[in-house]
């Protein structure tokens, strides 16, 4: 099972946000990699893209093994935000040919995208053809909106529910968002059976377990929602 990290480096990521997002994400490594050991059935792997001006895949050789992988921090420092080229990367690895060529099988992924602005190129093409993706289809798929400048109409469209999408103003609150929501995708995309990225659909029980991810990510926003670290408003 691969969780992938998705994340916007465009430079309005720079300073507390993308410093949050390296920060979260090298701390949650352990704890993703605890949830793997605990499940037999299932070898969790990473794999992560930036995208700005272009998209670049951080594990360009592939998906690492969560016991190995190491976050080395990104910067933010060019002002743009080129979703289109990340869906076209996810669209083009997002099979069993590239990212999910195990010989046992794979479980459906978990993609886990940030972003704090809206798309600079043409996305709307490439997103719909990432939505033809069966492997896409089938994912657990969370987005974090950084601040009040997100599109998170875009994010909804990419994630294919308003519920999937969740709004942070400030950098505690960021980090507790990253942790929670990579360790619970990893938890909920070990669960059930192995896909046939080839045939996948609603129907293998896939649709099922993302309802069931967005009640529990439901419950945290209002959880987090209730939480005086929520009344702070850094951007």
């Amino acid at each position: 099972m691969v969780l992938f990290f998705v994340i916007d480096t465009s430079s309005s990521m720079n300073g507390s946000k993308i410093g949050s997002v390296n920060t979260a994400i090298q701390e949650v490594i352990p704890a993703v990699k605890e949830v793997a050991e605990q499940n037999t059935q299932a070898e969790v792997k990473i794999a992560a893209l930036e995208f700005s001006s272009g998209a670049r895949w951080i594990t360009e050789n592939g998906p690492i093994e969560a016991g190995q992988f190491n976050w080395n921090f990104l910067n933010a420092e060019v002002p743009s935000t080129d979703l289109g080229a990340a869906c076209r990367e996810l669209d083009s690895k997002l099979s069993s040919k590239a990212f999910l060529k195990e010989v046992t099988g794979s479980f459906a992924p978990a993609i886990f995208i940030l972003s704090d602005g809206m798309p600079n190129d043409e996305w709307e093409r490439p997103l719909a053809e990432l939505w033809e993706n069966n492997w896409f289809r089938v994912a657990v798929k969370v987005a974090v909106a950084i601040g009040d400048d997100a599109d998170k109409g875009v994010l909804e469209k990419f994630t294919g529910k308003a519920e999937r999408v969740i709004e942070v103003h400030n950098a505690k609150v960021l980090k507790q968002m990253i942790k929670f929501v990579s360790i619970n995708a990893t938890r909920f995309g070990t669960k059930g059976g192995k896909v046939d990225g080839s045939t996948a659909d609603a129907d293998s029980g896939e649709e099922q377990k993302q309802e069931e991810f967005d009640d529990i990510i439901q419950e945290y926003q209002e959880e987090i929602a209730e939480s005086p670290d929520n009344d702070d408003k850094d951007w």
